[in-house]
Parts: structure tokens; sequence; C-alpha cells
């Protein structure tokens, strides 16, 4: 009898030690913001290293193969932190792209020369505007550390990307497009073609978003 109070002492312990860890597995999960930020970066990395590579083998302009180099280059190394912290926090991540990712990828595929360029150009000053809107609302309505630190470190390299895709827009002559959407996007996000334009706040400015769930819609990630 003694040998299974012992047990059962035992198993009450066990149980004892196995509900606060429980407790904080559930309190560890990342909130809506955060996971869909996460979801977000990583379906924008996904198209810009695809993207980085199509630069090389198409692209007419140096500046645009160079450029492309280097977007694709950061986007990796910024996707390998994206995976780590999703791991962590047990976010699931895809590894496709998104049906509209694909198309904008076909048409580029199809175009040469110089269309090849200007459609570049602008899908990622397209992709970065939005990237950069939502890296500043996670960074302001964010609530994981670690993921709010990922977008702070993540930022002065979208940033650094949009100046230079601006500059080298300017260089083509090709129109500088930006998103009117805030917050964080979803995946499937559309990229309008050369010469479109609508209103946006400049990167780099700080906007107000609403709060997940909020009455505001969304725009969707994997910025295209």
């Amino acid at each position: 009898m003694l040998g299974f109070k012992r047990l059962g002492l035992l198993a009450a312990l066990v149980l004892v030690g196995i509900a606060p860890a429980a407790a904080a597995h559930a309190a560890a999960q990342p909130s809506q913001q955060d996971t869909q930020y996460l979801q977000a970066i990583h379906q924008v990395n996904l198209f810009e290293i695809s993207k980085g590579e199509l630069a090389g083998q198409k692209g007419q302009d140096q500046g645009v193969k160079n450029l492309g180099q280097q977007i694709g280059t950061d986007h990796t190394q910024l996707d390998e932190t994206v995976q780590q912290v999703a791991n962590q926090l047990g976010v699931e991540l895809t590894s496709e792209l998104t049906a509209d990712q694909q198309d904008a990828t076909d048409q580029m595929n199809n175009a040469s020369g110089e269309e090849f360029d200007q459609l570049w150009v602008t899908s990622n000053l397209t992709a970065h505007v939005q990237a950069i809107q939502a890296t500043q609302t996670e960074i302001s309505q964010g609530s994981d550390s670690s993921v709010i630190e990922l977008a702070q470190t993540a930022l002065p390299t979208l940033q650094t990307h949009y100046d230079e895709l601006v500059e080298l827009a300017n260089q083509l002559g090709v129109p500088v497009p930006q998103s009117s959407g805030t917050g964080t996007p979803s995946p499937g996000m559309t990229t309008p073609g050369p010469g479109t334009t609508s209103e946006s706040p400049a990167p780099g400015s700080t906007t107000e978003s609403p709060a997940p769930g909020g009455g505001t819609g969304t725009p969707a990630p994997g910025v295209s």
C-alpha cells in the first residue's frame, strides 16, 4: 500500500508541474496581429527572392540585375529569422507563392527587355510600400517581443530597398505607384501595372492603423 501511495503522490506532483507549463504554453500563443505579420512578411520574402532571381535572368538594365540580386539576398536573410521566430511561436508558414504572386510572375516571365524591367520595378515598389506599412503596424500594435524586434530589424532594410527602387524607377522613367492599404497584409496582394498610382502616405512615415479585428479592411499578405 505504501508503494501505491508513493506512486499516487508522484503522479500528483507531475500533474502539478504540467499544469503551469501548459498554462505558460497557452499564454505564449501569438496574437492575431503577430501571426498575420509573420505569415505576411514570409510571403513577401518568398516573392522577393523569386523576383530577385528573375531580375538576374531577364533584366535588361544592369541596375535591375544588381538591385534584384541585393533584394533577393536581403530577403533570404530576413526570411531565415522569420522562420526561426515562427517556429518558436508555432506559426505555420507556407512554401508556395499565392495565386496573385504566381500570376505576376507569369507576366514577368512572358515579358522581356524594357517591358520586363518596368514590370519588375513596379512590382517591387508596390510590394515594399505594403511591406513597410505592415511592418510599421507590427511595431506599433504587435504583442510578442520577438516579432516586434523582427519588424524593427526589417524596417530599415525595407526602407533602403524602397529608396533604391525609387531611384531606379526615376532613371528608367517608370512611374512610382503607392499602395493605399495599411496594416498587416495577407497573402494574395496584387500589383498594379506600370503607370498605376494611388494616394498613400510615404514609406517611413508613421500611420495610424486600426487594431486587428477592427472595422477597417486589411490588405492581403504576399505583396505582389
